[in-house]
C-alpha cells in the first residue's frame, strides 16, 4: 500500500511522479519512478473550468424582482450574496478567489454563480389575481428585454413590409 499526497489544484490528466517507487531496476539496480495519473470525479453542484468554478443557483421570481440576500455554496462553505432587484435568469455573478487553487499555489480562481429564476408551476387563485393586477399596471415597461427583442424583429422584417422581400433558401 502506498499513500500519495495530491496537491491542491490538480485536474484530470495531471501526472504525479513518485521518485523511486517504481519497479526494481535490472540486475539489482535502484527502483524506477512511479507515475500516478489523476482522475477528478465530477461534482453534483460545481462545474470546473481550469481554476474557475461555475455553480447554478435557483431563486424565486420574487427574489429576482425585488432583490434578496441568498446563501451560495462555495468550495469553502456557504457565503451570503446580494441579488439586486431586477436580476434576470442567466445573470452571472463572480465571487473573487472562491475557485480552485492554481497548481503553483500562488493564485486562486473565481467562482461564477449563474442565476436561474424559477417560475411557479401552480398558482393559487389569489396569486393569479395579484399577478394579473401586476401585469395590468405594468404595461410594456415591465418587459424591457422582450420589448427590445420585438423591436429588433420589427426592424428585421421592416424591409419585407416595404416591399423589399428577400429570398430565403
Amino acid at each position: 500500500m502506498l499513500s500519495v499526497k495530491v496537491p491542491a489544484g490538480v485536474d484530470t490528466g495531471t501526472r504525479l511522479k513518485l521518485t523511486g517507487e517504481g519497479e526494481p531496476g535490472e540486475r539489482g539496480g535502484p527502483p524506477g519512478d512511479l507515475y500516478v495519473v489523476v482522475h477528478v470525479q465530477e461534482h453534483p453542484i460545481f462545474i470546473r473550468e481550469d481554476t474557475e468554478v461555475i455553480c447554478e443557483v435557483p431563486i424565486s421570481f420574487t427574489q429576482a424582482a425585488l432583490g434578496a440576500q441568498i446563501e451560495v455554496p462555495t468550495l469553502d462553505g456557504k457565503v451570503r450574496m446580494k441579488i439586486p432587484s431586477g436580476t434576470q435568469s442567466g445573470k452571472v455573478f463572480r465571487l473573487k478567489g472562491k475557485g480552485i487553487p492554481s497548481l503553483n499555489g500562488y493564485q486562486r480562481g473565481d467562482q461564477h454563480v449563474r442565476i436561474t429564476v424559477e417560475v411557479p408551476e401552480k398558482l393559487t387563485r389569489k396569486q393569479r389575481e395579484l399577478l394579473e393586477q401586476f401585469a395590468a399596471i405594468s404595461g410594456e415597461d415591465a418587459h424591457p428585454q422582450s420589448k427590445s427583442f420585438f423591436d429588433k424583429v420589427r426592424e428585421m422584417f421592416g424591409a419585407e413590409e416595404a416591399g423589399q422581400e428577400e429570398d430565403v433558401a
